[in-house]
C-alpha cells in the first residue's frame, strides 16, 4: 500500500492534522467571520485570495453561502427565522446536523439576495469556488494522500473535512448558544464557552461578539484569549490587514462632577460595558451584603435568597413569568436589592428610548444618578459618581 512522500511517527501525522485545521479555522474567523461577514478588517488581496482557496481546498465553503446564513443568524438571532437556533429545534439538532441546517438555509436564493451582498464575485469565484465547490477537497485528498500515503492521508483529509462542520456549525452555533459564561446581558442566550479562544480560533468567545458584532477582536477581560485576534495584529504589522473596528474602551475624567451631553453619548456608547460594572459593582456586592446578614438557620429563606442571584443577574426580557414571580417572591423582604434591581431597570430603560433627543436622554440620566444616590445605598451611590465621570476623550493631566 503506498506510504506517501513523507514518513513521520504517528503523533507527527496528529500534529499535521491539527497545524491544517487550524489554519481552516483561522480561514473561517478571520476571513469569512470578521472580514466578509461584518467588515471588521480589511484583508490584503494576497491574504484575502489565499483563505478563499484554503476553504476551497478544505471545505468547499462558498463564500457568499456562508456569509448570508451567519448574517441571517444575527438578524433573526433565536427567533423562528434564525438558521441555526437550539432555542428553536434543540441543543442536539444543532450540536449533531448543524452542518445540515446550513446547507439547507445555504441554498435559499432569498436568503444570498438579502444577506448575501458584498462578498467576491471576479472570476475565480463564478467559474472555480463557486461552480466547483466539491473539485477543491477532491484536490486536497490527492495531496494528502500523495504526501502522507493512502491510510495517514485519508485520515487526515477526513479530519479536515469534519473539523469546520463539528466546531463551527455544531458547537459553536449549538453550545455557544446553550451553555457557558456570560460577559453581557443580552436579548439573546449567547455564551463564551470558555475564556481561550484557541481551538476554534476565538469564536469560543461568542457573547462577546454578539455584544459587537462589528468587531475584529473577540476577546473582553484580560483573562480572555481571541487567538486569531493575535493573527489580525500580526498581519496589521506586516500592512497586510487594517483593523476598522473594535469594542469601545471606556474612558473616565475623575474631574467631572456632572452629567453632561459628553456623559450621555460615552455612558451610550458604552452601555454593555456600564451594564457589566452595574451587575459586578452593585448587584452582586449588595447581594453578598444581605447574604451575611441572612440568618442561615432559616435554609428556605437563606436559599431563595442564594438563588435569586442568578435571576437578578440576567437579562429580565429572558425571564419568562415564572421566573419574574419567583423573582418578586425571593427578593420580598430584602428592600436593598429591591432598589437595585428596580435601578438597573430603570438604568436600562435611559438608552432604550430610541426616539429620545440627547437632552431628555441628559435628563433621564442626571435624574437616575440623583436617584441612586438617594436611596442611600453606597454601592449605588459610588455607582453614580464613576458613571458621571464618563467621558469621550480622557482627561488631561
Amino acid at each position: 500500500m503506498y506510504e506517501g512522500l513523507i514518513d513521520l511517527p504517528w503523533w507527527g501525522y496528529v500534529i499535521v492534522a491539527l497545524v491544517l485545521t487550524h489554519i481552516t479555522i483561522a480561514s473561517v474567523t478571520i476571513f469569512l467571520h470578521r472580514h466578509q461577514a461584518h467588515k471588521a478588517l480589511e484583508l490584503h488581496p494576497v491574504v484575502s485570495h489565499f483563505f478563499r482557496f484554503w476553504l476551497w481546498v478544505t471545505t468547499g465553503q462558498v463564500t457568499q453561502e456562508w456569509v448570508a446564513v451567519h448574517r441571517k443568524h444575527h438578524a433573526n438571532v433565536e427567533g423562528p427565522d434564525d438558521p441555526h437556533s437550539p432555542q428553536q429545534v434543540g441543543i442536539k439538532m444543532v450540536l449533531w446536523l448543524g452542518m445540515w441546517l446550513y446547507r439547507i438555509e445555504s441554498v435559499k436564493r432569498e436568503t444570498l439576495k438579502k444577506y448575501g451582498y458584498g462578498t467576491p464575485h471576479d472570476w475565480m469565484e463564478r467559474n472555480v469556488y463557486k461552480t466547483m465547490d466539491y473539485l477543491g477537497v477532491v484536490l486536497m485528498l490527492g495531496i494528502d494522500v500523495l504526501l502522507f500515503g493512502v491510510v495517514a492521508g485519508s485520515l487526515i483529509w477526513i479530519t479536515q473535512i469534519l473539523w469546520i462542520p463539528f466546531w463551527a456549525a455544531g458547537v459553536i452555533n449549538g453550545i455557544g448558544h446553550w451553555w457557558g459564561y456570560r460577559n453581557y446581558e443580552l436579548t439573546d442566550v449567547s455564551t463564551n464557552i470558555v475564556p481561550w479562544g484557541i481551538i476554534i480560533g476565538g469564536e469560543e468567545l461568542h457573547n462577546n461578539h454578539h455584544t459587537y458584532p462589528s468587531s475584529a477582536k473577540f476577546s473582553s477581560q484580560w483573562w480572555e484569549l481571541d487567538i486569531a485576534w493575535l493573527y489580525i495584529r500580526a498581519l496589521e504589522t506586516l500592512r497586510l490587514a487594517t483593523v476598522k473596528k473594535i469594542p469601545p474602551k471606556p474612558t473616565f475624567n475623575p474631574e467631572k462632577q456632572s452629567c453632561d451631553l459628553e456623559t450621555v453619548k460615552a455612558v451610550v456608547a458604552n452601555r454593555f460595558q456600564v451594564m457589566a460594572g452595574f451587575a459586578r459593582d452593585v448587584l452582586k456586592r449588595v447581594h453578598r451584603e444581605e447574604l451575611k446578614k441572612a440568618n442561615p438557620a432559616d435554609r428556605d429563606g437563606w436559599m431563595s435568597l442564594k438563588r435569586a442571584k442568578r435571576l437578578m443577574l440576567r437579562e429580565a426580557t429572558l425571564l419568562d413569568d415564572a421566573s419574574r414571580r419567583w423573582l418578586a417572591e425571593a427578593l420580598e423582604g430584602y428592600k436593598s436589592l429591591q432598589t437595585v434591581y428596580v435601578m438597573k431597570q430603570k438604568l436600562q430603560a435611559i438608552w432604550q428610548r430610541s426616539a429620545a433627543t440627547h437632552e431628555l436622554l441628559l435628563q433621564a440620566l442626571d435624574d437616575w444618578c440623583r436617584q441612586a444616590e438617594a436611596t442611600g445605598i453606597h454601592a449605588l451611590r459610588e455607582f453614580s459618581h464613576k458613571l458621571r465621570t464618563y467621558s469621550l476623550t480622557p482627561a488631561t493631566p
